[in-house]
């Protein structure tokens, strides 16, 4: 792999190795709903709420996991990881400071909620951009095996209130292609309730926020 090659997930999955599919689906899935939530901020009447927690909940733990699970993991690995990963989770104070401010519009019916979003938006893609750009080339250094070792204990990280929501969470609008990767490291059980049970509880939540 040339040493100059810029990993992103802002284009899709086409670009990405496989191995780290799974984590690129989640920055896609924040993407997508930072912008969902800024549309919906003009109009804003209360019934996004409970979507708005889930999916404040749902980027903490995502944090908190690379912080506490897989920084420490990489830092073994890599030598040059440590600076990097303490700039990252700087960022990751701005980004909790930018929910902040969005639940507190929330909680005053919507004032103020348009800028809040906004804001909240252009400090999550930036930070994404530069997470990106920092451990996608790690993530592909560490190869398949190594790679999804560290990610199985991210994942065993989410409480359980997170962990019955990633799934639809993550494959919202996601194409049959881009996820063919991503299912076969999920057990055939657990997709299974992903996608039924816990797939109608997850659309029930977005009804607040696309109507």
């Amino acid at each position: 792999m040339p040493a100059h090659r810029t990993y992103s997930s802002e284009h899709g999955l086409a670009s990405l190795p496989p191995h780290f599919h799974g984590f690129a689906l989640m920055h896609i899935a924040m993407r997508r709903d930072a912008a969902r939530l800024r549309t919906a901020a003009p109009r804003w009447n209360g019934a996004g709420t409970l979507w708005w927690q889930h999916l404040r909940e749902t980027i903490e733990w995502h944090h908190t996991s690379e912080d506490h699970v897989l920084w420490p993991a990489l830092r073994h690995r890599d030598r040059d990881f440590d600076a990097q990963a303490r700039e990252l989770h700087d960022d990751h104070e701005e980004l909790d400071a930018a929910m902040t401010a969005v639940t507190t519009a929330i909680t005053r019916h919507g004032d103020g909620l348009p800028a809040a979003a906004t804001t909240f938006e252009g400090v999550l893609r930036d930070h994404l951009r530069d997470e990106e750009t920092i451990v996608f080339p790690v993530f592909d250094r560490l190869g398949e095996r190594a790679y999804l070792a560290e990610e199985r204990k991210v994942v065993a990280s989410a409480p359980m209130h997170v962990m019955t929501r990633l799934q639809p969470w993550m494959f919202d609008g996601a194409s049959r292609q881009d996820l063919q990767h991503v299912r076969a490291t999920i057990p055939p059980p657990v997709r299974l309730l992903g996608a039924t049970v816990l797939q109608r509880r997850y659309t029930r939540t977005l009804k607040g926020i696309l109507t």
